[in-house]
């Protein structure tokens, strides 16, 4: 039985993203009218983006740039052929109106259709675009082998500047964005089947004054370590060559450790997808007391056309049940979705394409990409988490923004390999996150990260408490990666 997220209308969590789409949609529904005030009032910072364009898109080629707005960026391209997408149906009609000669859609970038291929796909913002892969992911059926994508990126250090502007009324509002910096669209682009071929960044002062615009964009901007402060970050990809072969179908088995999540089961057979050649589900129980077990086998009976399995946990600690479900598993790749669903099933699909496809062989789940919808995640955590992460992307030599996300992806031929190492890393990890990162790590893997969409429990009471704790066991786990990785 294949689970589609068509087929999922009343889904809470596919609600929450059309809630989202909406929410961006609203905004700009009601700047619409004021935009292109706000256009001419900037019209050096614009003007400077449209000529660098011009530089990087060769005239007589095709394009279509997503989040178009009203057109502004075709002013000076020479283009044999012009599509411009955009979400917000004022902003469409209106640059219809203003650009004629221009083709304008009212679509999402995650799946508009469009005839034929383009030389160019131009992503003019990806800060409020709900499901950046899929939009990258999309983009396979009008392109070619000579397209090149351009994205374009608002350094995310000019946030608060950002954020100050528009409570000043110096700059039109924008809806909430996402957390975007280079390693994250690097990573995106990579597991979206794209590779870098160059990196520009352009404007660090986007006002107009004599001399002074020319000097701090025309020199100050180009120097080696200065540069990385420009307001844009434009990257310039190509297809990979490894994305234009077949993937080859694999097994999976999903393990889900729980304890007393009885009132997620039913929910969590129903929105696993079935992936590759097969996926069996496995509900690793750490000893619940509130019927989830009976719940599972329940489950079992209801939907046989579901490959379930049950098996008993040791009633120790999240890790060592993890490992259990891992060394009960049939399957070619090991998937690991926490019981309280708050990374939603219906994603897990990326991570099956990521390293079937050969992007990377342990896949880590990231929750610091997209907004948080209210209370997911305490305020706390995210510092603490964005600290961490960072911390261990320098001891480990590899990018990672979120370590504490549940959701990993792993090759069952390599569990023996990591599993080998558990233990040896001078500190117990309860949680387990860690010790697979760590194992990849020194197994030298590659890894690379999903983002995902982080939601709200539904059911049951959360296992992470001891916040200050759980930072202290964190900080001497960076001390013990400290000795492991950089003292060799």
């Amino acid at each position: 039985m294949t689970i589609t997220r068509e087929k999922q209308a009343d889904n809470w969590a596919l609600e929450y993203i059309r809630s989202r789409k909406q929410y961006v949609k609203d905004s700009y529904a009601r700047i619409a009218s004021i935009r292109e005030k706000w256009i001419l009032r900037n019209r050096y910072f614009y003007g400077r983006l449209s000529a660098f364009l011009k530089f990087i898109i060769e005239p007589g080629s095709s394009a279509v740039i997503f989040r178009s707005e009203l057109g502004q960026l075709f002013d000076n391209l020479e283009l044999s052929r012009a599509v411009g997408v955009d979400i917000c149906e004022k902003m469409v009609a209106e640059a219809g109106r203003k650009r004629p000669g221009i083709e304008f859609r009212c679509a999402d970038p995650e799946d508009v259709a469009l005839k034929g291929e383009f030389d160019n796909i131009v992503f003019y913002s990806l800060g409020d675009i709900v499901d950046i892969e899929k939009a990258f992911l999309n983009t396979a059926s009008f392109s070619g082998s000579g397209t090149r994508l351009i994205v374009i990126n608002y350094n995310y250090l000019w946030r608060p500047f950002v954020y100050l502007a528009e409570k000043l009324g110096l700059k039109v509002p924008q809806p909430t964005q996402n957390w975007l910096n280079i390693p994250v669209l690097e990573n995106l682009l990579h597991i979206s089947g794209y590779e870098i071929v160059k990196k520009y960044y352009q404007v660090l002062f986007p006002f107009n004054v004599p001399l002074v615009s020319w000097f701090m964009n025309g020199v100050v901007a180009k120097l080696p370590l200065v540069k990385k402060l420009c307001f844009l970050q434009i990257l310039v990809a190509r297809k990979a060559a490894a994305a234009q072969s077949p993937v080859r179908e694999y097994k999976v088995s999903v393990i889900i450790p729980c304890k007393n999540e009885k009132g997620n089961v039913e929910d969590a057979v129903l929105r696993i997808p079935e992936m590759g050649s097969g996926t069996e589900i496995i509900f690793c129980d750490d000893k619940s007391t509130d019927g989830t077990a009976e719940e599972v086998k329940r489950c079992m009976e209801k939907y046989p056309e579901r490959d379930i399995r049950l098996v008993a946990g040791p009633g120790i600690c999240k890790a060592k049940n993890v490992w259990t479900g891992f060394d009960a598993a049939t399957g070619d790749i090991l998937m690991i979705l926490d019981a309280d669903l708050t990374v939603i099933p219906e994603e897990l699909p990326y991570f099956y394409g990521a390293i079937a496809g050969g992007a990377g062989e342990f896949i880590n789940g990231s929750r610091m990409v997209y907004p948080m919808q209210k209370e997911a995640m305490r305020p706390l955590n995210i510092i603490g988490n964005k600290f961490f992460s960072a911390a261990f992307s320098y001891l480990l030599g590899q990018n990672l923004t979120d370590t504490l996300c549940g959701t990993k992806v792993l090759w069952r031929k390599d569990w023996p390999r990591v599993k080998r190492l558990l233990g040896s890393w001078g500190i117990t990890d309860r949680w387990g996150d860690y010790e697979l990162i760590f194992g990849a790590a020194k197994l030298h893997l590659r890894i690379v990260e999903v983002p995902v969409h982080y939601l709200e429990r539904t059911y049951g009471e959360t296992k992470m408490t001891k916040r200050f704790q759980n930072g202290l066991i964190m900080l001497r786990m960076c001390f013990a990666a400290l000795k492991k990785f950089k003292f060799v």
